[in-house]
């Protein structure tokens, strides 16, 4: 009989929430085309689950050009009209939009920065912040540190890149390890 591992109580039953769960959510993140990748999908989920995301992301690959942002940022109307009528993802015109504006911003950054990878982490001095949390309802929704890492991000032109947002996404990059103390992936990414 297989070991049955305690994990954070949203991993739930679904097979692609626990694979991600395991494999992915806290696991630090340094490279600049998996932080965009997250960055376009955390801005996508903005009002819907994370699992709705999740379903779709192969779809958001291929719709959007392997999350390749140097290409997304070049898109046009007609590109955005495509996306719009593509089933397969989620079709609102306002994050599409967002995704080719942030696409840029991102580049502005890593040519100031070196890489997006050196600024975002500047906020946490390179290195995941650990916390100690005994349940997921103890874990914020968003923190001081979202709040201003979304301030700097929206004054460097991002949209879709509010503290709930932003604090989802430090904690789908690693930045934050909000696994509760009783999941294996606790210790493991500690």
């Amino acid at each position: 009989m297989a070991e049955q591992r305690l994990r954070c109580e949203w991993a739930g039953s679904d097979p692609l929430y626990t694979k991600y769960h395991d494999r992915e959510w806290g696991v630090p993140v340094y490279d600049d085309k998996t932080l965009f990748e997250f960055l376009l999908l955390e801005s996508f989920q903005a009002g819907l689950s994370w699992l709705t995301i999740l379903k779709k992301r192969e779809n958001f690959r291929k719709a959007f050009d392997n999350f390749d942002y140097k290409l997304i940022a070049e898109y046009d109307n007609r590109k955005v009209s495509g996306l719009l009528s593509n089933s397969t993802i989620i079709r609102n015109r306002l994050k599409i939009l967002a995704s080719v504006n942030n696409a840029r911003a991102f580049i502005k950054i890593q040519k100031q920065s070196g890489s997006f990878s050196n600024y975002i982490w500047s906020f946490t001095g390179g290195k995941p912040l650990v916390n100690n949390y005994n349940s997921s309802h103890e874990v914020p929704a968003s923190t001081a540190l979202s709040d201003t890492i979304s301030k700097d991000l929206k004054k460097k032109g991002f949209k879709f890149t509010g503290s709930t947002i932003i604090y989802a996404h430090m904690q789908a990059t690693g930045m934050v390890n909000d696994h509760v103390t009783s999941c294996f992936r606790h210790k493991e990414l500690s």
